[in-house]
């Protein structure tokens, strides 16, 4: 058996072991990434083929490298959730010494790759309180936290968080942004009406829709208009082109609301609509 041969044995013998250890991880993280899997199954099947095709190390030289490439940017994406994370408890723990018993988790971070968190200008925490026992429920009350990201919050170097302004609501507070949010995107100005339909339904791209059917249909505007409503001293509420912009005044910074995430946050805070 020549050199390449041995290299090719100890290659594949390394990559299964690597498959079966990024399989695990996926799967104890609860970030299982169909893409991914897919990709170490055919890995699996096609380098025993190759290897012995080639008689050399070559094939399982290079799929290593694109697997240990994987299995970086795994970890890498985890890594910046677990800061994140990290860094929301923090902030409050700093900023809110009334919330004291809490469970605080992202909603933003399955299925991306880091080139998308770069460009992500808004990321959101679900927290929820509890009575401290054995196996506690999480049935206190609950709060998302909102981090408004600036240009270059994400580089080289990781997370630059001189960048990131922290935003706490509850259900009330966010109900009133919705329901301020309407009035500027919409004909409809009564807000008993507008609160009545958005604690039972969900805000949509074309408007508020209650079971199915659109109650206050939203302005159809171009991309280059922009409806604005000045909410708070911390920010301006912005419709355009069927999409929540937020201008935060700190930052100077318009930023975009991803619907799906609007969408988790209303289901989140109003579950049973």
């Amino acid at each position: 058996m020549g050199d390449s041969d041995v290299l090719a044995d100890l290659l594949q013998h390394y990559i299964k072991i690597e498959i079966t250890n990024l399989k695990q991880h996926i799967m104890s993280k609860n970030t299982i990434n169909k893409k991914v899997l897919l990709f170490l199954i055919i890995l699996s099947i096609i380098i025993p083929k190759n290897s012995q095709a080639q008689n050399n190390g070559a094939t399982i030289a290079a799929a290593a490298g694109g697997l240990m490439a994987i299995g970086a940017g795994i970890m890498a994406i985890e890594d910046m959730q677990e800061r994140m994370e990290l860094t929301a408890t923090q902030w409050l723990l700093a900023n809110h010494s009334e919330i004291n018993n809490f469970s605080l988790k992202t909603i933003d971070f399955s299925g991306k790759k880091i080139k998308d968190l770069s460009k992500t200008s808004v990321l959101s925490f679900k927290i929820q309180e509890f009575t401290p026992k054995d196996n506690p429920e999480l049935n206190g009350k609950k709060y998302v936290l909102l981090a408004f990201t600036s240009y270059g919050w994400v580089n080289d170097q990781g997370i630059d968080f001189s960048k990131v302004n922290w935003y706490l609501i509850d259900s009330e507070e966010w109900l009133k942004m919705m329901v301020a949010y309407s009035k500027v995107a919409s004909s409809e100005k009564n807000e008993n009406l507008i609160k009545e339909k958005l604690a039972i339904g969900v805000i949509v791209n074309r408007g508020v829709r209650v079971k199915g059917k659109l109650e206050i249909p939203f302005f159809k505007l171009e991309g280059d208009m922009y409806v604005a409503t000045d909410y708070s001293s911390e920010m301006k509420l912005i419709y355009n082109e069927n999409s929540l912009g937020v201008f935060v005044k700190k930052s100077q910074d318009l930023v975009q609301m991803r619907r799906s995430t609007v969408i988790d946050i209303h289901e989140f805070l109003f579950p049973n609509k």
